[in-house]
């Protein structure tokens, strides 16, 4: 059996989600168990080179120039092309649009980025990966998707009103669409929504 690596062990610590988002886990934490997480130089384990940052995108946050804390911040991914599976395409084309709730509605992919390793294989693609957006929706998302590749800024729903910006992640892109307005807006709408109901 292979022997835990660091990065196996700031995992057990920060307890991720389904999602791959974790808590900012401080540096003060990182004694008894997770004493072999103290940082040197650099931060060895928690780097962009690093087999951790492989499978996650890390978030290193500092002050005064020093890691204060650790987080993770969804999965890792790599750019690829995913055509649309004629199964989800029938099968979103017979639903309204996530937004504006008309019939006439274009298939997109949820990951404004498009990119997620998984979809490649037809086997592994799900009805989920995509959404119904109506013309004119799915052209202000691109844009907004556009803007975020070019600033690494995520789309800050408060502009439509929202009284968050996200409900995963913050305001910086850091390699995961999920938690973003533009992302999936139905789970948006009802993950903002569970302290009302």
């Amino acid at each position: 059996m292979a022997r835990p690596t660091l990065g196996d062990l700031f995992i057990k610590l920060a307890e991720p989600d389904e999602d791959g988002f974790s808590r900012q886990v401080s540096v003060q934490e990182f004694v008894d168990e997770y004493e072999g997480l103290r940082l040197g130089n650099g931060g060895s384990w928690c780097r962009d080179d690093g087999p951790l940052a492989r499978r996650f995108n890390v978030r290193r946050n500092k002050a005064k120039g020093k890691i204060v804390s650790v987080e993770l911040q969804g999965f890792k991914k790599q750019p690829i092309m995913k055509p649309i599976p004629s199964h989800v395409r029938e099968k979103i084309t017979g639903q309204p649009c996530a937004v504006l709730a008309v019939r006439s509605v274009e298939v997109d992919h949820k990951d404004g980025r498009r990119d997620d390793p998984r979809l490649t294989d037809p086997a592994k693609v799900t009805v989920d990966d995509f959404q119904p957006l109506s013309k004119a929706v799915n052209v202000a998302k691109r844009q907004h998707c556009k803007q975020c590749r070019e600033s690494g800024q995520r789309f800050d729903a408060r502009r439509l009103g929202y009284l968050v910006s996200q409900f995963k992640g913050n305001g910086v892109y850091h390699g995961t669409c999920v938690g973003c307005y533009w992302h999936d807006p139905r789970r948006f709408n009802a993950e903002v929504s569970r302290p009302l109901g």
